[in-house]
């Protein structure tokens, strides 16, 4: 097999326009993101989604964010809307785990319905008193070893319905003050401190088959950001030892300066397999898609390994879970 191009890019509607498909068809990405903008009814993202396969001609993996709360792109009355993360396992309290295997269960079904077979989730970053609003409710709770249970539920419930899950934002983002997607946050805390809380969640769920990385610095182990770093890419390799297909973070955001072809160079030398690029014009993407490349050798064969991990969903009882969730939630 040909190598992927080494990029996940997005479309700018609800259709592909004709020069969409001609550079989606040479640039040939990885895989595709979709975005509120992308989305109307289910016929047209099942449509949209046929588009992106065809552009490509291969099943190419298509992700969105659906954590649920503010950040989820499906939103009512079609699907279903969901309390932020944090604010539903309060609400689930002792029956937490079990809530979140079936909360992202029901998001897998409405995805893999669409024809949407990867969630940037679970967003394993441990809080705490001073992480930024943009993220604080989006997290699972402040303590290393209940977050990690939760994501695992959260990953599990995904896996099951045929939706491979993206553990984020690795190596951990819950110490940031600062939102990411405008400004560089800077984490002062030593590596020690680090590996017992911030990374700990990673470590446990490393066999995932893919992750994104954080746009952050670290000044324990570099003045660059996690993204354009080979030496937090090391620690994500080697300490927390997570070997699965990792992808930046947007790298649009403005958490990372320079050109775009420089920060994408610079993220597949640290380590990254694979850069997401959003949000930006037709011309933009060609200059990440070209600055990219293709996958190289040890990159494909994780994507390939992320790809093998996609199932058939489990069959179930949809209204069934519905309701049993609901009694979770009420008897709590």
């Amino acid at each position: 097999m040909a190598a992927f191009g080494a990029t996940i890019l997005d479309a700018d509607g609800l259709r592909l326009s004709a020069e969409e498909k001609t550079f989606f068809r040479d640039a040939d990405p990885f895989g595709f993101i979709l975005f509120a903008r992308n989305i109307d009814t289910a016929d047209q993202v099942r449509a949209l989604c046929d588009e992106l396969r065809t552009a490509v001609g291969r099943d190419a993996p298509i992700t969105i964010d659906q954590e649920g709360g503010r950040v989820q792109r499906l939103r009512g009355p079609y699907w279903t809307e969901w309390l932020p993360p944090l604010d539903f396992i309060a609400a689930a309290g002792r029956h937490a785990t079990k809530a979140m295997y079936l909360r992202y269960r029901l998001i897998a079904q409405e995805l893999y319905d669409l024809g949407i077979d990867s969630n940037c989730a679970p967003m394993v970053d441990v809080a705490d008193q001073n992480t930024h609003e943009f993220l604080r409710n989006r997290c699972y709770g402040t303590k290393p070893a209940e977050v990690a249970r939760l994501g695992r539920a959260a990953a599990d419930g995904m896996l099951a319905g045929g939706v491979l899950p993206v553990l984020k934002h690795i190596p951990g983002h819950g110490r940031a003050t600062l939102d990411s997607h405008f400004d560089l946050p800077r984490v002062d805390a030593d590596l020690q401190d680090l590996e017992e809380r911030d990374f700990a969640p990673f470590s446990e769920l490393r066999d995932l088959p893919m992750g994104m990385t954080a746009h952050l610095v670290y000044t324990a182990l570099d003045d660059r950001p996690a993204t354009l770093s080979p030496e937090v890419m090391r620690v994500i390799r080697d300490d927390i030892g997570f070997d699965n297909l990792i992808m930046t973070d947007d790298i649009s955001m403005k958490a990372l300066s320079g050109s775009l072809g420089d920060i994408t160079r610079g993220a597949l030398d640290a380590g990254c397999d694979v850069v997401l690029h959003c949000n930006a014009p037709l011309d933009e993407r060609r200059a990440v898609a070209e600055a990219a490349g293709r996958m190289c050798f040890t990159a494909q064969t994780r994507a390939e390994r992320a790809l093998a991990a996609r199932k058939t969903p489990d069959d179930i009882d949809i209204p069934a879970l519905h309701a049993q969730l609901e009694t979770l939630l009420t008897g709590a």
